[in-house]
């Protein structure tokens, strides 16, 4: 089987040593994403590797390397695991299965918005990942519902592949309505830019929207130039705390919104979810 970006490894057959494709999940600009059988663990796993057209890409597959090279370091609750990194013959990283659906599918399909105890919880997931990563000096900056994963009422963060360390980035890197303000402008960004996309998330979450996401017609970055619409005027009847905590994650300058600790603190007021804090 062949589409644009070269052949489909087809099932059955192997797509690196040891894991044959059950089937394909998707085709991005440079990787493909396999579900496969793992021989040796005898279960199947996820395999995101180099498109056929992109296998000289020095760029991508030094990428690829790193993403899967630093989860393999990471062992967190609501992070993506990774088993293993594979060089040759053809560049991988073997990710464990997530059988749930993304935070983007879910809000989509589901007929009724996410309620506030749902919201808050779902906030204090996302944040004690990021709190862990960034205590081991990572920063995500690419935090949206179509990278978390909801499985079994846990939420997953997926896909570090622009994940690096605080300090001045190319202007853009990540994904362009969920980039916080510095981060667009390629400044130095800090933990304040996963602040950002956490605040981002949970609007979309809430909403349906992208806090910042005016199609084809308008800036190229609207976060430079607008704030967003107040949360509570789109879901009036969330607590209070909780679409202020919201607001105030999409402050526009990075020393204005709260600490992870202080949005963990926040959210944990919020009625119905579990102060976790608590628990020793």
């Amino acid at each position: 089987m062949s589409r644009a970006g070269g052949p489909i490894v087809r099932r059955g057959r192997e797509v690196v040593p040891g894991y044959r494709v059950v089937g394909l999940l998707s085709r991005g600009r440079t990787l493909d994403v396999y579900d496969v059988w793992s021989e040796e663990r005898g279960c199947r796993c996820v395999v995101k590797t180099l498109r056929p057209d992109r296998l000289d890409d020095a760029r991508a597959r030094n990428r690829l390397l790193r993403e899967g090279r630093l989860l393999r370091r990471l062992a967190h609750p609501h992070l993506v695991r990774a088993y293993e990194v594979i060089v040759e013959p053809r560049p991988a990283a073997v990710l464990e299965t997530l059988t749930g659906e993304t935070l983007a599918h879910l809000v989509d399909r589901r007929s009724r918005a996410l309620g506030g105890a749902e919201l808050g919880i779902l906030g204090l997931q996302l944040a004690s990942a990021l709190g862990y990563l960034h205590g081991r000096g990572v920063l995500h900056l690419d935090l949206k519902p179509s990278n978390v994963v909801a499985e079994g009422g846990r939420a997953k963060i997926i896909d570090l592949s622009v994940a690096r360390a605080p300090g001045r980035i190319p202007p853009g890197v990540g994904t362009w309505c969920y980039l916080a303000p510095e981060q667009a402008r390629g400044e130095v960004v800090g933990p304040e830019a996963d602040v950002w996309g956490l605040g981002a998330t949970l609007w979309e979450a809430a909403t349906g929207d992208a806090p910042f996401d005016d199609g084809d017609d308008g800036p190229e970055y609207p976060q430079l130039v607008r704030d967003p619409e107040p949360l509570a005027r789109r879901r009036p009847r969330l607590p209070r705390q909780l679409s202020d905590t919201i607001d105030a994650c999409l402050r526009a300058e990075p020393a204005r919104r709260p600490s992870l600790a202080g949005v963990v603190r926040r959210l944990a007021r919020v009625e119905g979810v579990p102060d976790l804090s608590r628990i020793r």
